[in-house]
């Protein structure tokens, strides 16, 4: 029996493992309507193919990752250091405090602008905006619908590759009420009782280490 003929005579895989081989060979993020179309399959199926292939992978070294309707295969977080091991990786350049603060502005109001981002810090976010987008952490997403049409922030896909998360839901919840009890101020409420917005005093921390590529 040659080995074509054991092809042909072999079991058809599974709608999720044919996923998985796509998700394995795609250059690039892609998306379930990409998905569905080569696979010739509903957006249902597809949908529930990949929630399969997801839990699958809670136990093992790779993960889904989605991204604003994309997704792409990634190393779990937890093989980081492995991995750079493995592939004899550079040591990684540390983010500066300021790059860090606007980092995680960025990752809980996303999308904002650079003028919202220097109203919550106080001071001028140029530079640090700079090392965030050279550094790939945070990309353009569109310009506001304001005065001037400032052009607005998101995090990136690398963003949650770096921080090991699947996807921004993932984000550690961010309290309001504790930060602004911490700065010890109050806060306000609109005039007819209900809360008002808060601007927050500091920001909170990103949902891991100080690293990036």
């Amino acid at each position: 029996m040659t080995p074509e003929s054991e092809l042909d005579q072999a079991e058809p895989l599974s709608l999720e493992a044919q996923l998985e081989a796509l998700l394995f060979v795609a250059p690039a993020t892609v998306n379930p309507k990409q998905l569905a179309e080569a696979l010739d399959a509903k957006p249902k199926q597809i949908e529930e193919a990949l929630n399969a292939l997801e839990a699958s992978y809670a136990q093992r070294g790779i993960r889904l990752q989605r991204h604003k309707g994309e997704l792409r295969l990634t190393s779990a977080p937890q093989a980081a250091g492995l991995v750079e091991r493995f592939l004899d990786l550079e040591a990684t350049t540390r983010l500066s405090a300021a790059a860090l603060e606007c980092l995680s502005i960025v990752a809980y109001q996303q999308p904002i602008t650079r003028p919202q981002i220097d109203a919550v810090r106080g001071v001028n976010s140029d530079s640090a905006m700079r090392s965030l987008l050279t550094h790939g952490l945070v990309e353009e997403a569109g310009r506001a619908d304001t005065p001037g049409r400032p052009i607005l922030y998101a995090t990136t896909t690398e963003f949650l590759q770096h921080f090991g998360l699947d996807k921004l839901e993932a984000l550690p919840p961010l309290n309001l009420d504790h930060l602004a009890s911490q700065a010890a101020l109050p806060i306000e409420t609109a005039s007819n009782g209900a809360a008002g917005e808060v601007e927050l005093p500091s920001t909170p921390e990103p949902p891991a280490e100080e690293a990036a590529n």
